[in-house]
């Protein structure tokens, strides 16, 4: 497997990450098409690259199937459980950085027309 696409090895996903995904999701319904492990790569992607998950590579499978599972995981907050276990055992480092307009200049046009809502047709 290319390591760009799965950057985790499928070893350390199924005694780390599997756990956690299968314990969040039922066995009800049809089986699935597309495995955890790629559907777990295809988010790191999607992180990673910043692309649409319509352009997602199709190595992962169908975007859509991609997507429905990590709405559905996100709802259940399954994705942030991950990253706490994962820090927890000292597996992951992550830094948050959060930036908002107090800490972002605009440039001096991009506020918009003059005179706001009154502005001339």
């Amino acid at each position: 497997m290319n390591k760009r696409f799965y950057p985790v090895s499928e070893d350390f996903f199924n005694s780390s990450i599997n756990p956690l995904i299968v314990s969040h999701y039922s066995r009800a319904g049809r089986p699935r098409k597309v495995s955890h492990y790629q559907v777990f790569c295809a988010v790191l992607y999607v992180l990673r690259t910043g692309i649409s998950w319509r352009d997602l590579p199709e190595c992962y499978g169908y975007w859509h199937t991609v997507y429905l599972r990590f709405k559905k995981g996100s709802d259940r907050g399954l994705w942030w459980k991950i990253l706490i276990e994962l820090q927890q055992h000292k597996r992951l480092t992550m830094n948050i950085v959060l930036a908002d307009s107090t800490t972002v200049k605009v440039h001096r046009h991009g506020g918009g027309l003059k005179g706001g809502s009154k502005a001339k047709e």
